[in-house]
């Protein structure tokens, strides 16, 4: 289980850009559960996952991944119970470096790493046949650099390196926004995949409300810091897009306004 108890996070405090990103925000997510999280500009979802992750610290309150308190912990301690892709797929990866030596990278967060040979021989045979499940051919390009791929076959790479290791939480912060909508339905079906595989506990910020509502088991509307509507379960799949914008102006008192999330839909 991962709780966020009365999260508070204030940018720029004090000046006169002080923007005020989370507000006394709690959140519990189950072991296993796929939450879709969605809210207009500015609500406050990448800044939730930053929190989660250990980008900053919070000005208050206390995170705890798996009983564990990692709320004082910085974002590398945490890297041991997070996996995460971004929505740039530049960001997940080392361009100058191989696929193979990435993935061997990914295969290590979190471990004490000593002063021998590290790539072994065993480990290329899993990381080809990871690469297979993918689908995109990349398990016969190990040895190329990663900088090479196009941005859909970088996404799926990093995917699987945030994933290779199982890790308490997988953060997905709109990891498919940058990509073109043939190539973006492809890494999204490979994550369901993989999330359902693994039985993963996750996280996916997004910009489509389509997706929100049919991918996952549990949907968080976000907005000006907060959670303003979450629900699971066979209610969340009833649920229409005209649903989710009455919900917002029911819950927020104002009219929903995000030229992303309303063109995607």
């Amino acid at each position: 289980m991962i709780e966020l108890k009365h999260i508070s996070k204030t940018f720029n405090k004090g000046t006169v850009n002080e923007k005020r990103a989370l507000s006394n925000l709690n959140l519990t997510i189950a072991d296993g559960d796929f939450i879709t999280v969605i809210g207009g500009n500015g609500a406050g979802k990448s800044t939730m996952l930053n929190a989660l992750a250990g980008v900053f610290p919070v000005d208050c309150g206390t995170i705890t991944i798996d009983g564990v308190n990692v709320t004082m912990e910085p974002e590398h301690k945490r890297a041991k119970y997070i996996g995460r892709v971004f929505q740039d797929p530049m960001k997940g990866t080392c361009a100058g470096m191989q696929i193979e030596e990435n993935l061997s990278l990914a295969k290590r967060r979190g471990k004490t790493r000593g002063l021998g040979w590290q790539l072994k021989a065993e480990e290329r045979v899993l990381y080809r046949e990871q690469l297979a499940t993918l689908g995109l051919g990349l398990e016969t390009r190990l040895s190329d650099k990663v900088g090479l791929l196009s941005g859909g076959q970088r996404q799926a790479v990093t995917l699987l390196m945030a994933t290779l290791q199982k890790p308490k939480l997988l953060l997905l912060d709109e990891h498919t926004a940058a990509l073109d909508p043939a190539t973006a339905a492809k890494v999204l079906k490979l994550t369901c995949e993989i999330v359902e595989e693994n039985k993963l506990t996750s996280l996916m910020v997004t910009h489509n409300m389509r997706d929100a509502i049919a991918i996952g088991n549990r949907l968080i509307m976000m907005d000006n810091g907060r959670i303003i509507y979450d629900v699971a379960g066979e209610e969340k799949k009833r649920l229409t897009v005209e649903d989710l914008l009455h919900k917002f102006e029911e819950a927020s008192g104002t009219e929903f306004a995000n030229d992303r999330m309303m063109l995607g839909n």
